[in-house]
C-alpha cells in the first residue's frame, strides 16, 4: 500500500542542480536571499502570532471584562465536580472573543499597514509577491480566514511559505 500512496503523496522528487530547486528560501519569487525584504522562518512567526494572540487577549479582557466569581456562580456543577480556578474561568469566557478580535485585527492591520502589531514588533511583514502595491483587503481577509484553521500555515512550499500566503499571494518578509 505504501508503494502505491507514496507515489502520490510524497510529490515529485528533484534532483540536486534542478533549475526548480531554489538555492534558498525565495528565490523563485524574486526575494533576496537575507535581510530586509527576504523571506522569514517559521518560529519568528509562530512568535509573532503569540504576541498578536496576548494583544488580542488583552483588547478581550477589556471589552468582556469577565468576573470570575459570577462565571463560577452561574456553572451547574454536580456535587462531587471541582469548580473551575478564577485563571479558568476568565480564560474559558475569553476564548470566543480573543479569537474574535485577533480576526479582525488580523484583516485590518495587514489592510492598512502590511503587518499585524506581533509582526511590528518582531520586524516582519506582509508583501504581495506580484506587485509592489498594498495586500489589499480581500487579501487580508482570505489570508485570516484561511490561518483560522492553522493547518495552512503548517504546510510550506519549496521557499517556505506557508498554504495561506501561497493561495493569497503573499509572503512574510523581514521588514528591517
Amino acid at each position: 500500500m505504501a508503494r502505491i500512496t507514496g507515489s502520490w503523496l510524497s510529490g515529485p522528487t528533484a534532483d540536486p542542480g534542478d533549475p526548480a530547486t531554489p538555492e534558498f528560501r525565495g528565490e523563485h519569487i524574486g526575494l533576496p536571499r537575507s535581510g530586509a525584504g527576504s523571506l522569514v522562518g517559521l518560529g519568528r512567526r509562530i512568535a509573532a502570532l503569540m504576541v498578536d494572540w496576548v494583544i488580542s487577549m488583552g483588547i478581550a479582557a477589556l471589552i468582556v471584562r469577565p468576573n470570575p466569581q459570577q462565571i463560577i456562580a452561574d456553572l451547574d456543577l454536580p456535587a462531587d465536580k471541582q469548580p473551575p480556578t478564577n485563571f479558568e474561568a476568565v480564560v474559558s469566557a475569553l476564548s470566543t472573543p480573543t479569537w474574535m478580535v485577533w480576526v479582525v485585527v488580523g484583516i485590518l492591520a495587514v489592510t492598512l499597514f502590511g503587518f499585524t502589531p506581533g509582526q511590528y514588533f518582531l520586524r516582519l511583514r506582509v508583501i504581495r509577491v506580484d506587485a509592489p502595491v498594498r495586500v489589499g483587503f480581500v487579501r487580508a481577509l482570505g489570508r485570516q480566514l484561511l490561518l483560522i484553521f492553522v493547518v495552512p500555515a503548517l504546510f510550506t512550499d519549496a521557499d517556505g511559505r506557508g498554504m495561506h500566503d501561497r493561495a493569497t499571494g503573499t509572503a512574510v518578509v523581514r521588514s528591517r
